[in-house]
């Protein structure tokens, strides 16, 4: 069983850890030295932090939305979780402990201090609806669930869930369901400023515009924000943000491109932090289609790209050649050998392949994606030539792209991706086992290795499944994984006790704002 032996340090920064952060700012407003958490002066009277993200919330429901981080995000400081991520394990929230009497059964014990803002106890009932809303919403979490044969509240303060396997994620998707009310949840009202146990509660959500949050001074956890008031503010254009930042209209910006590095570190009284994150590029190979079937194309195709030279030009220090076909801070990626750019090595296995004087084929992309996607469709395209591959660029519209793509109606796909929960689980076991059919690749050995890994309740086993697992995918070039990317913000220096998320799901609860 796993108890409560850190419980009140974990609360200090429960917001934080609850969509995987580390704990290293949770002394910031209130952690265990008692001091206000600031170490370049002393915090302003008023506490009100501003943010200008680089996509803006356009719901307050994490269970709709649950793989957005740009609701996830803002909703974290409002409503929280069963469980919390900390490093690699986990720790105590809403529930206080939790055991496994069997294989195929967990048990979830609720908090009996846990409240709701209004004041109402959380209740098991409430965890079972939530879970319950989730996968019955089936949006992109729900399919982590799919081995959950039953999910009850077996008294008021017990959770129990009982699965066809033994399912080692378990405790990784349960730190991803926000708690709601029960019987408030089925209505719409309720999710125009949902009522939480967290740290802030909603006090306006205009949607396409503001959101603001205001600190509960009766939240039911050990430790309150430094900050009364949080709010996230929507300003589409990079520019505007970046301006906005410069004149002190917002605190702090996300959705930085690469080309506005400069600009940003330049300027003075502003810090620009980046780190690597749970995001990626990928190109996915129909491998239903001709010559895609071949895995000797797949390979050539990759060979013919000089990636680092692109990531480097294109991405500067905000991406990273990847090693896997998951980001490196994600549990479960090992570190391959990336694939050397050698046309000569394409071209022959072009010929073995029984392509000689190369192909015609098409790339897909959707425009939501930007200059960022253009110019790397782009480069790509560029290089293909060199080995006599001609492919047409379709940039789509986005629903017509994911219509598309979910169609298999495509030879080559690119796109960004983030491992939502940070679990290898969540990307390879998702979308690359045979029944999933998302490139059209099946393979069974494949298979078998990522449902023996969900199946593990071992970490160390699992994280050497994904290994193997990781390196068949790499070694039959299902796809180009070129690059790994980082997750950026910028903010003024009067902005202490920011830990950007890997996820892009950063939480501002030990945030402090000096003179």
């Amino acid at each position: 069983m796993f108890t409560r032996t850190r419980f009140n340090r974990l609360l200090a920064g429960a917001a934080a850890v609850a969509t995987g952060l580390s704990l290293a700012a949770c002394s910031a407003g209130g952690g265990d030295d008692g001091g206000d958490g600031s170490e370049g002066g002393a915090p302003t009277a008023e506490q009100t932090l501003t943010v200008a993200p680089g996509t803006f919330p356009v719901a307050l429901d994490p269970h709709q939305w649950s793989a957005e981080a740009a609701v996830i995000g803002p909703i974290q400081h409002v409503m929280e979780t069963l469980v919390a991520r900390d490093g690699d394990g986990f720790a105590p929230l809403l529930a206080s402990s939790w055991e496994n009497p069997d294989e195929t059964t967990w048990v979830f014990h609720m908090n009996p201090d846990a409240t709701f803002s209004d004041g109402s106890p959380v209740t098991a009932e409430d965890a079972r609806a939530s879970v319950q809303r989730l996968v019955d919403i089936g949006g992109s979490m729900a399919p982590l669930f799919a081995l959950v044969e039953t999910i009850e509240a077996t008294d008021e303060a017990t959770l129990t869930l009982t699965t066809s396997q033994p399912l080692g994620t378990m405790l990784n998707t349960m730190s991803l369901v926000f708690v709601g009310q029960a019987a408030a949840m089925d209505s719409e009202d309720y999710w125009r400023a949902p009522v939480g146990s967290g740290q802030f509660t909603v006090s306006e959500y205009l949607p396409d515009e503001r959101l603001t949050l205001t600190r509960d001074d009766d939240y039911w956890g050990a430790a309150l924000p430094t900050l009364d008031t949080l709010t996230f503010t929507n300003i589409p254009e990079e520019a505007a943000r970046i301006s906005a930042l410069s004149t002190g209209e917002v605190d702090l910006m996300t959705g930085i491109g690469a080309d506005s590095v400069p600009e940003l570190q330049g300027m003075d009284g502003i810090v620009y932090d980046e780190v690597p994150s749970f995001t990626y590029q990928l190109l996915w190979f129909n491998s239903s289609r001709e010559p895609f079937t071949d895995p000797r194309v797949r390979q050539a195709m990759w060979h013919a790209v000089d990636i680092e030279q692109i990531v480097s030009d294109l991405f500067g220090t905000q991406a990273t050649v990847a090693q896997a076909p998951i980001p490196q801070p994600v549990f479960g990626a090992p570190q391959l050998e990336p694939y050397g750019y050698d046309p000569d090595l394409a071209r022959d296995l072009l010929a073995e392949a029984g392509y000689p004087d190369g192909f015609s084929t098409s790339l897909q992309w959707s425009d939501a994606g930007g200059e960022g996607s253009r110019s790397l469709a782009q480069a790509f395209i560029s290089a293909w030539a060199e080995i006599g591959v001609t492919v047409e660029p379709q940039a789509k519209e986005r629903a017509v792209w994911l219509e598309d793509l979910n169609n298999l109606n495509w030879d080559m796909n690119l796109q960004g991706n983030t491992v939502a929960t940070g679990d290898a689980d969540y990307t390879l076991g998702r979308l690359y086992l045979c029944e999933a059919n998302r490139m059209g690749y099946c393979n069974p050995e494949l298979d078998a290795l990522l449902n023996e890994a969900k199946a593990s309740l071992d970490q160390d086993v699992r994280a050497d499944l994904y290994a193997q697992a990781a390196q068949i995918i790499w070694d039959d070039a299902v796809g180009i994984f070129p690059m790994d990317m980082t997750s950026t913000s910028a903010y003024s220096e009067r902005v202490e006790g920011v830990t950007i998320d890997p996820g892009g799901r950063t939480s501002y609860a030990d945030v402090v704002i000096t003179e």
